[in-house]
Order: C-alpha cells, then structure tokens, then sequence
C-alpha cells in the first residue's frame, strides 16, 4: 500500500510537471495586453482601501487551489433552484472572502477582452500582486490556466486543530511539501481567525477546563476577552476575530515565526508548527531569516499556483466568475 501510494505522488507531481511546463509567462502578451496590468491597478484601489485583501486572498487562492487545483472552482455560486451547492458554501470556505474584487476585475477585462482572461488566472495573479502591495516578494508567475467545469460541497480541506503531521499529509497529495507547507502557513502573518478557532485553546483545552499551556498567558487573557464580552451576531462573518500574527497585521514578513516562537499562536496549528520536530527547524530559520522566508514564499505560491490546472481545451474561459458558461 505504501509503494501505491508512493507511486501515486510521484504521478501527480510528473503530471504537474508537464502541465505547468503549458502555462507561460505573458500568456496574454498578444490576446489581452494589458490584462496584468488591470489586474494590479484594482488590486491596488482595494489595497489601499482595505489591506486586508492580502489576506483574504491568500486564503482564497489557497481554498481554491487545495480542493480540485487551481481552476476556480470555489468562485461558483450555489444554485437552490437545482439543490446544487457549491463549493463556496461548503463549511470550511464560509468565511473566506475576496469574491467581489475578482468579480470587478472580471467585469472590466470582459469589457476589453471578451472571454479571454479565465477566473483561475485572475485569482493568482491578484493574490500575487496583493501580496507585493503588503510588503512581501514579488514574483512573475505563469498564466495560460483555464476555469473548471465542476464545483460541489465535498470539500476536504485540513483544519486548524489537525496535527503537523496530518497537515503534511494533505500538502503531499496535492504535490507540496514540507517546507512549502511551513511556508505557505506563513500566509497567516496577515491572516485573521474567529474565535470558534481558537476559543477552546484559551478556555477548554482537550476538556480540561483551563486553557491551552503552550499559549502565552497574556494572550490567553486578551484572546478570553475578545471571545467572551462580545455583543451577539448575525453571521459569521461579522463574529469576533483576531490577527494571526499579533505584531506586523498587515505585513508579508517573517514575523509570523517570531511570534509562534515565543509562543503567541492564535490557532492550534501555528503553535504546533513551532513544536513538532517536523516543522520547527524550518520555523527557527524562518524567523531569523526574513530573506529565506521571501525567497521560499514566492517559490511556493508559484508552485501552489501550478495545482493540477487545466489547460489547452480542457475547462472553459468563464464569462461570469460565479456560474459556468453552460450550466447543465
């Protein structure tokens, strides 16, 4: 079962291989010239408005990327019409957000390059560009991907209280791996998580009625009250929330590191991934290191943004993000 499984891996890292080697850089050069370009300007309108955009399409892009690769399959909506829902609506994508700045960059290249630029293209070339905007590295990805034909709710994506290793597990079958795991965590030092996250390490850790020990104590305490004074909502969207990386919120820095090195990780994962043997090396090292972590941020975003995607005839170019061109 091992050398299938082995074998399977390898399979799927060779066919990334090939399809990726399809994509190219300036694939729009001739068809839409200046489709980067409208990309980065509307990003940076939002930016500017609103820096939390990094994050919500760091996570975005991942959520799309770790499902059925990186085709935008997350961007569809549900239909209750036909009892079909999609992956958007899924349980552990009802928090992610960034929808309606890929919709406006879709509308405006649609209105100058009709059915040219696809969704999967414009989730990663965005996600790069907000990423340069919040300080972090800036890279030159591949573009050529298409839009997939299928989104659903069965989405089996790792959680914030699996282990390290379960973690590790996932990004292996998906073509990543250890250290492109690490990094890619790194994405948290301009992330933010509600409270049904974290709120058992901070009251009742594993049903212990005290809080979780490998958390800072004065955090524990600022975490509490955050959780527990807060007025009732609505949405989960609108509940309470926290910056995963208490010191630089809105920076792609090392500093993410520095904190769960001393001990201030918000979720249970980033506190783990300073902990277990696996991870902590490369942790150290992030953190002392903040031009090791830039180089390997942007060596895996380009490789997460290469995911089993779809090229040549395969998918469609999506006229409109949410709904695919012939719905069935």
């Amino acid at each position: 079962m091992k050398i299938v499984a082995l074998l399977l891996v390898f399979l799927c890292y060779f066919f990334q291989i090939f399809v990726s080697a399809q994509l190219k850089i300036g694939f729009y050069n001739s068809s839409c010239p200046n489709a980067e370009l409208i990309v980065k300007s509307i990003v940076q309108k939002r930016f500017k408005n609103n820096p939390s955009i990094t994050g919500a399409l760091l996570r975005l892009h991942f959520h799309d990327c770790g499902v059925s690769g990186c085709d935008a399959s997350i961007l569809i909506d549900s239909d209750s019409s036909k009892n079909q829902i999609s992956e958007k609506d899924s349980a552990p994508n009802l928090t992610v957000r960034g929808y309606e700045l890929i919709d406006e960059i879709k509308e405006k290249l649609e209105s100058i390059c009709p059915l040219i630029v696809s969704c999967s293209d414009i989730v990663t070339l965005a996600t790069r560009d907000a990423v340069a905007l919040a300080g972090g590295p800036t890279y030159t990805i591949p573009t050529g991907r298409r839009d997939g034909l299928v989104s659903n709710s069965s989405v089996d994506l790792p959680g914030p209280n699996e282990s390290v290793s379960e973690i590790l597990r996932f990004f292996r079958a998906i073509g990543l791996n250890k250290f492109d795991m690490v990094t890619l965590l790194g994405g948290h030092t301009v992330g933010v998580a509600h409270c049904s996250f974290f709120q058992s390490r901070v009251s009742d850790f594993r049903g212990t009625g005290r809080p979780d020990p490998t958390m800072d104590p004065k955090l524990v305490k600022k975490l509490f009250r955050l959780c527990t004074t807060s007025k009732p909502v609505t949405t989960l969207n609108d509940a309470p929330k926290t910056f995963l990386d208490q010191n630089t919120s809105f920076i792609v820095d090392n500093q993410y590191y520095n904190q769960i090195s001393k001990k201030k990780g918000i979720l249970k994962i980033d506190q783990e991934l300073a902990l277990d043997k696996l991870s902590a090396p490369i942790v150290a090292r992030f953190a002392n290191n903040g031009n090791a972590f830039r180089k390997s941020f942007a060596k895996s975003m380009i490789k997460m943004g290469n995911i089993n995607v779809l090229v040549g005839n395969d998918g469609e170019i999506r006229k409109n993000c949410r709904a695919f061109n012939n719905p069935n």
